[in-house]
């Protein structure tokens, strides 16, 4: 039958209704009051969730204009990983310049140091006066742990060598090592590495952390439930990035999720290994809310033992002995009330502390997952403006 021109137009309304009312149900995600631009978020991990499978190493970012222009910015290598070099103009003869090796977020396995990352290395580069060494470490799927963190560690030690620092004009007292989220568990990693090595003469001045992950023992702190459902950094995403960096056959997400993989039964998992993750302990009585620990008496069978890197130091940080934390250099940690990752950060602070080293905790109320990130339109956010420039004042003042 043919259709009346007014069939065809209420047709095309419901159609058009249809797919707006999809449309936001796709977009739409609760969230916390305290969030500021929700809806621009909503929209922001709508694209990242629509586009996750299509776009891997640019990350939605797009290369943008030199800033400044008389910054120098050279891709090279160090010890075979490629990198990015920002050098600001050079002062006067014997005027020494801080030095500063950042390393991305992406879960391992999305990224480089391009996009919004270079934006903010131009901005510190310039404002500081320091060079900046961004490493474009391996990702899966080419690669799983432990190749990300060895090439970091590599690159890292290329960078300390008193020849090349002299080199770049910095001062050996003033260098730092930097990352975000996945970036942030590589950089306190290399820390802790390079903190206790005693044939790298030069040792890294400060580390800045922004939301690091630090452990894949616990999926139930109080952060990963309470924040599970908050963009952009998912409960189900995270444990998935960790399942791939790992190694792990991605239908375990069920066990992991549950803690089965680090149960009771586990036997090389010692209490001594569980007391430097327990957040009951390690985590300021407020963020507890009144949650319980989630123990499992009898779990997988043989994940521990199977995948030595879940409990290896190199991929979780938050399990260095207190030895290890004594030697790690002064620490700003960056952490955000609707993130995931907030407790790992959080009680990585503690630990810090109670081994003796000086620590900032930069605790964001309103914050979520990778603020640091957005500052390029047209997903410019003024909490990742605060959190960038918290970030630059923290290194002005302590490296």
């Amino acid at each position: 039958a043919v259709l009346s021109r007014d069939e065809m137009r209420l047709q095309a309304v419901a159609v058009t209704v249809s797919l707006t009312v999809a449309l936001a149900y796709y977009v739409y995600v609760p969230l916390p009051h305290a969030i500021q631009e929700p809806w621009k978020l909503m929209l922001l991990d709508a694209t990242f969730r629509t586009t996750r499978h299509l776009v891997r190493r640019e990350m939605l970012w797009l290369e943008t204009a030199v800033y400044p222009e008389e910054l120098k910015v050279s891709d090279i290598t160090f010890a075979g990983v490629p990198v990015r070099v920002y050098e600001p103009p050079a002062g006067g003869e014997g005027h020494l310049r801080r030095g500063l090796m950042f390393f991305h977020g992406g879960g391992w396995a999305l990224g480089s140091e391009k996009g919004a990352y270079d934006i903010v290395n131009r901005m510190l580069s310039d404002e500081l006066n320091t060079v900046v060494v961004s490493v474009e470490y391996r990702l899966y799927p080419e690669v799983q742990f432990p190749a990300p963190y060895l090439d970091c560690l590599a690159a890292a030690k290329h960078f300390l060598s008193p020849e090349v620092l002299a080199s770049y004009a910095i001062d050996p007292e003033r260098v730092a090592v930097s990352g975000d989220s996945a970036g942030g568990n590589l950089a306190a990693a290399v820390a802790q590495e390079i903190s206790v090595d005693d044939t790298v003469r030069v040792k890294f001045s400060v580390q800045a952390l922004i939301y690091p992950v630090l452990q894949a023992l616990d999926f139930n702190t109080p952060s990963f439930l309470d924040n599970q459902n908050i963009p952009v950094l998912y409960r189900t995403l995270m444990v998935r990035f960790w399942l791939q960096y790992l190694g792990l056959d991605l239908s375990l997400q069920p066990d992991v999720l549950a803690n089965n993989h680090s149960s009771l039964d586990h036997s090389n998992i010692t209490r001594e290994l569980r007391a430097r993750l327990d957040w009951t302990l390690l985590l300021p009585p407020r963020h507890k809310k009144g949650h319980k620990k989630v123990i499992v008496e009898k779990g997988s069978e043989g994940t521990a033992t199977e995948v030595p890197g879940l409990l290896d130091v190199r991929a979780s940080p938050l399990l260095a002995g207190p030895e290890v934390l004594a030697k790690c250099p002064r620490a700003y940690i960056l952490t955000c009330e609707y993130d995931v990752l907030r407790d790992d950060g959080l009680m990585y602070v503690r630990r810090l502390q109670d081994a003796g080293v000086t620590v900032t905790n930069d605790h964001y109320e309103d914050g979520y997952h990778g603020a640091f990130s957005f500052i390029v339109w047209p997903f410019d956010f003024e909490l990742g403006q605060r959190v960038v420039r918290g970030y630059f004042n923290w290194l002005k003042n302590n490296l």
